[in-house]
């Protein structure tokens, strides 16, 4: 991962509302929500949500589908992971370490 990614990444997640929309995305796995339900889960006006998840997708940290006639969000596992394997590629100066454990989530939708 390039540092202007890396950059970019932790700007997005740089802010509160923000921050909690990931979490949220993150913990609803691959299957997503809809922003419908984004928005009354964290209590967010719809104008609000809509200009963090453009932030976020613009990091590439959320990817959108078209259901119908509504637009699923959904965290981006891969760049997630990539970020962190960024973050921790160094880690304890080449000491063993406990290693930080992230799920594996592949494009069918299953995390391990």
């Amino acid at each position: 991962m390039e540092n202007k990614a890396v950059l970019a990444a932790l700007a997005a997640l740089a802010q509160d509302s923000r921050l909690a929309v990931f979490r949220l995305l993150v913990q609803a796995g691959p299957e997503g929500l809809a922003a419908s339900k984004i928005a009354e889960q964290l209590e967010m006006p719809p104008s609000s949500l809509s200009f963090h998840l453009k932030e976020l997708t613009h990091a590439e940290l959320v990817t959108q589908t078209k259901m119908g006639r509504s637009i699923i969000y959904s965290a981006n596992f891969p760049t997630m992971n990539t970020l962190i394997g960024f973050l921790t590629e160094n880690c304890c100066g080449g000491n063993a370490c406990s290693a930080v454990r992230v799920p594996d989530c592949s494009k069918e939708g299953v995390c391990s």
